[in-house]
């Protein structure tokens, strides 16, 4: 906990330390006055009047703890209102959008999605949808968001949201966080939807501990997020993530970048879609329900994927010498390949990367969060003003 310095006004204070502590439990969740003290460094006389004025304001409440330990008096454990400060959060994918309000603590107030065709991938047909799904979350559930966080595959202006190319959705020069915020009267902010997931794992997935990790996701394409000393890295301008289109294979199929042989076009969507015998326009749905059957009957997901894990250990070795990170997380997509074809994706990578094997193994893990991913980082990304203002 980095305490303000010597010269810090008292009202700067406060504000610092009733920040520090709201996000504290929006990340990590309700506890007790007394690990509030302990964890962000502060006294008793502080936290209390940091909770003391939350609660008097709405923003917490108090409640004895479900599970009693020991004898005596619970302490009561400091909660959150989920209500208190509600972000909307969009995903926004080549086939589908989704999107859902979200409170305090990451709880998922109500939801909508969409499917996506060519003619409504449009970046005008996206918006004008989007405001209306967003008006009807609210009228349904009685709550309004402060700030918005928006999810895209592809290439993003941080600062201001300016999409510069999206290869997938067929997005050039688009002004999506200007023009979203001009429709739904928010702040908006957008990022690259790998950095969304990554973001997402790194606050309330599977590398919650972890400093030093990257995210990998597959849709039609792939993209990845880079988490470092415990920190998104998001590069010059916000532009970074675009590991799909490392080139594996010069002499390889086009992609929709107008490069060859980038690894998306090896281990993309419509690849492994190649690689189990299916029309690469395959529904999602009986691509991953395909996965799930190969899983059944030992070693055939193995024989039928060979050639498909191989391409995605030789892009993760390049990843992973590169970025020298703990942990590898698959997400999307990816998280749907059979347990055996994993496995064997990270003993390849452990072999064959010089710097895996210096640092005793980049571990390769599966996300527990899903489809969600990015939903769920698109949130975090949207509080992170949201929690100073609160």
């Amino acid at each position: 906990m980095t305490q303000p310095g010597s010269g810090t006004r008292p009202d700067d204070a406060r504000r610092h330390n009733r920040a520090v502590l709201l996000r504290r439990l929006h990340v990590e969740g309700p506890c007790t006055r007394a690990t509030l003290a302990g964890e962000l460094g502060l006294n008793r006389s502080t936290i209390k009047a940091v909770v003391d004025g939350l609660a008097e304001a709405g923003v917490v409440t108090e409640a004895v703890p479900a599970r009693r330990s020991g004898a005596g008096r619970p302490s009561l454990l400091v909660l959150p209102d989920p209500q208190a400060a509600v972000v909307l959060a969009v995903d926004i994918r080549v086939e589908q959008v989704a999107l859902a309000m979200v409170g305090i603590g990451g709880q998922i107030l109500g939801r909508h999605s969409w499917n996506l065709h060519r003619t409504t991938r449009l970046p005008g047909e996206v918006i004008t949808h989007l405001a209306e799904s967003a008006a009807l979350l609210r009228d349904e559930l009685g709550v309004a968001e402060q700030a918005v966080g928006v999810s895209v595959p592809g290439v993003v202006r941080r600062s201001d949201g300016f999409v510069h190319e999206a290869p997938n959705l067929g997005w050039r020069d688009v002004e999506l966080g200007t023009r979203l915020a001009a429709v739904l009267a928010r702040p908006v902010q957008v990022a690259n939807d790998a950095e969304a997931g990554a973001l997402a794992e790194h606050l309330r997935g599977i590398g919650r501990d972890v400093a030093d990790m990257v995210y990998l996701s597959a849709d039609v394409g792939v993209g990845g997020g880079v988490v470092s000393g415990g920190q998104p890295l998001r590069g010059t301008g916000g532009y970074v993530g675009e590991l799909g289109h490392l080139m594996v294979r010069p002499d390889g199929r086009e992609c929709f970048c107008g490069s060859h042989g980038c690894w998306e076009t090896e281990v993309g969507e419509p690849a492994l879609c190649r690689a189990l015998g299916l029309p690469e326009d395959t529904p999602r749905g009986v691509l991953v329900a395909e996965l799930r059957d190969l899983a059944v009957v030992p070693g055939r997901a193995d024989r039928l994927l060979e050639g498909y894990a191989g391409w995605m250990a030789a892009g993760l070795v390049t990843v992973v010498n590169m970025l020298a990170p703990e942990l590898v997380v698959l997400g999307d997509l990816f998280g749907a390949l059979p347990p055996s074809v994993v496995e064997r994706i990270g003993s390849e990578l452990r072999r064959r990367s010089l710097v895996s094997r210096a640092a005793g193994g980049t571990r390769l893990a599966v996300s527990p969060l899903g489809r969600d991913g990015a939903l769920v980082g698109a949130a975090e990304i949207a509080f992170e003003p949201v929690l100073a203002a609160v």
